[in-house]
């Protein structure tokens, strides 16, 4: 083990029935809006991205070149939904339908300054209704069976609780050691 390895649990997550699903009404008021961003944008996905995942040490896209970013995006059954609050970028929730009526839910998370604002619960609860829904909208599609998800203990301190209290159960744990990476924050030099 090299001494900047650091020990990383991923735990696995899983819905088998919509029915499974505790739902989460909108925070008080009337300024959050969940909208799916239909246009694929590699800039916007990226923006995205770097966020939400840069204080959590989301790195695995940052070396990624455009045309990666954009392969992603294109891909039928991939979609992106963006909570807004008063029209800023709050955070999304990306989904990609997979084989045998799957949907994982890649990423989600909030932009640090709208965390702890009752945003997060509502808006997993809009995208795994979007993901039990994904089917009807692309009737070439097995009917959604299985809603998924990974998380790690490099995530936020309250990821896990918010997929247990959405109705999500474990199915699977890894620990590994992984190198040390720097927290690169949305850009270099940004305050963390």
């Amino acid at each position: 083990m090299n001494s900047r390895d650091i020990t990383v649990t991923t735990w696995s997550l899983e819905q088998t029935s919509a029915f499974d699903h505790t739902p989460v009404p909108a925070p008080p008021g009337d300024t959050l809006r969940v909208v799916r961003a239909e246009v694929p944008s590699p800039e916007f996905s990226r923006f995205l991205y770097t966020a939400v995942g840069g204080d959590i040490r989301w790195t695995d896209r940052l070396p990624w070149s455009y045309e990666q970013w954009q392969r992603v995006v294109d891909r039928p059954g991939v979609e992106t939904w963006v909570a807004y609050d008063r029209g800023t970028p709050a955070g999304y929730v990306e989904l990609e339908a997979q084989d045998e009526g799957a949907v994982e839910i890649v990423y989600f998370g909030l932009v640090p300054a709208f965390r702890g604002r009752r945003i997060g619960g509502h808006l997993l609860s809009q995208g795994i209704l979007r993901a039990w829904d994904l089917a009807e909208r692309h009737p070439d599609r097995t009917p959604t069976q299985r809603v998924w998800l990974h998380t790690c203990s490099k995530d936020g301190p309250h990821a896990m609780d918010n997929y247990l209290k959405r109705g999500f159960r474990l199915f699977d744990t890894k620990v590994e050691k992984e190198p040390e990476v720097a927290n690169p924050g949305p850009w270099p030099g940004a305050r963390t």
